[in-house]
């Protein structure tokens, strides 16, 4: 099983991440741009971008991912951790557990 790692080194992971950018990019053909696509306010922005853009841009949107990766892992192991301090309670009765009253014929 996979070790579990700390939020601070959680935290320390993401603040090393130096350049974001949402969306995806797309090749447009032969052509000497791409398309970078993002949502922004309910709708699908297109910018063009130079192929001498790309690789920066792709970078970018590598470390947004890479953000959003972190910051998953982090909440997940924050709830691990509430759950965890949390009592433990009794479970509820099952079907089994409960007697049923038999109805006369």
């Amino acid at each position: 099983m996979k070790a579990k790692a700390a939020p601070k080194a959680i935290l320390q992971q993401i603040a090393r991440i130096q350049r974001m950018e949402r969306g995806k990019l797309c090749p447009m053909g032969a052509g000497a741009y791409c398309n970078h696509q993002t949502w922004e306010k309910g709708r699908n922005r297109v910018r063009y971008v130079s192929r001498e853009q790309v690789e920066n841009l792709q970078k970018a949107i590598d470390g947004y991912q890479q953000y959003l990766k972190l910051t998953q892992a982090y909440a997940d192991e924050i709830i691990r951790r509430t759950r965890q301090a949390q009592p433990a309670k009794p479970s509820r009765a099952t079907k089994q557990t409960k007697r049923k009253r038999l109805k006369p014929l």
